[in-house]
Parts: structure tokens; C-alpha cells; sequence
């Protein structure tokens, strides 16, 4: 399994239209993102199985993890490295008999006890969140806070993926809170220069990985 650490960046294009997924993924890389995740809720599976295989060339060049949110199908598909499941999602063990056991797979957790159950179920890491107050997702629940993810972080042996509102003013504070990842949206595909973005992200991140 690859090593979860540092920017992963959630691609979407319907946040800055204009930015395809592959440009938005190559900015990010540039500037240092470990992860590829690619969401769209509104693509044909067609468009978002070529999307997703841009992207898989793109992450495979530079030596970047690609993950996919939901869709198993086409992470099978595309050769993904790993894929991110929510609780209404498809259950852990189900995946993996499809995806095989290097695929990495993820869930999203909003409590301590859902990523207890994910650790159980044989989850590779937590998404956790939303850790702040976040616009990108609609019905992404009732902001869980620093005390959760640290509890989280603390009680659950995997490696977790802090989610939800994170910026350049708080991701210091996820990654001294014991996340191993912080994953953005909108702080890297709204940022006028992407590339930029992520680098002051990275930068930030890692001053304070383990306050």
C-alpha cells in the first residue's frame, strides 16, 4: 500500500468552471498534492471514465496515488489505487472482493464510531470530516471540529484523511491534530493559481505534522 501523507486534492469542475479535472490534478501535482481524488456527481459514466483515465496517466507519470470517490466501477476500470466509499456507500468487504486487496480503500466517517467500524470492516484509512464549515459539499453534516479529529486520530489505528473546510488559515492545525492527510476542494480549484496554492498548502501541512 502507498504511503498516506500530505495534500490530497479533490478534483471538481463544477466549482470553477473552465478547469477541467486533468488540469485542476496536473496544477496540483505541480504543486506537490501526494493524492489524486476525482468527484463529479453530474458526469455521464462515459465522461467520467475518460476523465478518470486522464487523470490515471497524469498520477501514474508523477508517481501520484489516484483515488476515486464512490464509483467502484470505474476504479476497476481505470486501475485506480484507491477508492473513497461513504456509509450509504457499498459495504468495505463488498469492494474489496471486486477491487482485489491492493486497492486502497477509504470511508467517510463523521464520528468516532463510524471510523471504528470502518477499522473493523478492514478500511485502509478514515476520511473524516467535515472538520470546518465547508460550501463544496451539500449535505456533508454537522461539522465534527479539531477535538473529534484528534480523538479520531487517536483512538483509530489507520491513517486519517481530514476533510471539510480546510484552508490555508487551519490546515496547520489539522496535521498538529494528527491527520495524516488534509484534503481540499475549493482551496486549490477556486485559488487563482492552483499550482501555488497547493505549494503554500504542502508547505503549511508539513510545518506542523507532529505539534
Amino acid at each position: 500500500m502507498g504511503h498516506l501523507f500530505g495534500l490530497y486534492v479533490i478534483t471538481d469542475e463544477k466549482l470553477c468552471p473552465g478547469r477541467t479535472h486533468a488540469e485542476i490534478a496536473k496544477a496540483a501535482i505541480e504543486g506537490g498534492a501526494r493524492i489524486i481524488q476525482i468527484r463529479d456527481k453530474f458526469a455521464s459514466d462515459r465522461k467520467f471514465y475518460q476523465d478518470a483515465m486522464r487523470i490515471r496517466e497524469i498520477t501514474e507519470a508523477a508517481g501520484v496515488m489516484f483515488f476515486i470517490n464512490d464509483r467502484i466501477d470505474i476504479a476497476a476500470a481505470v486501475g485506480a489505487d484507491g477508492v473513497n466509499v461513504g456509509q450509504s456507500d457499498m459495504p468495505v468487504e463488498i469492494a474489496r472482493g471486486l477491487l482485489g486487496e491492493k486497492v486502497i480503500i477509504g470511508v467517510s466517517a463523521d464520528c468516532l464510531e463510524q471510523a471504528q467500524q470502518a477499522q473493523n470492516d478492514g478500511a485502509d484509512y478514515i476520511g473524516f470530516g467535515p472538520v470546518f464549515p465547508t460550501i463544496t459539499k451539500a449535505d456533508a453534516g454537522p461539522v465534527s471540529g479539531l477535538d473529534k479529529l484528534r480523538r479520531v486520530c487517536h483512538e483509530v489505528s489507520l491513517p486519517v484523511v481530514a476533510i471539510g473546510g480546510i484552508g490555508i488559515d487551519n490546515i496547520g492545525s489539522v496535521a498538529a491534530n494528527g491527520a495524516a492527510c488534509a484534503a481540499v476542494i475549493s482551496a486549490v480549484v477556486c485559488a487563482e493559481d492552483m499550482t501555488l496554492a497547493a505549494a503554500e498548502l504542502v508547505k503549511e501541512f508539513q510545518q506542523f505534522v507532529g505539534w
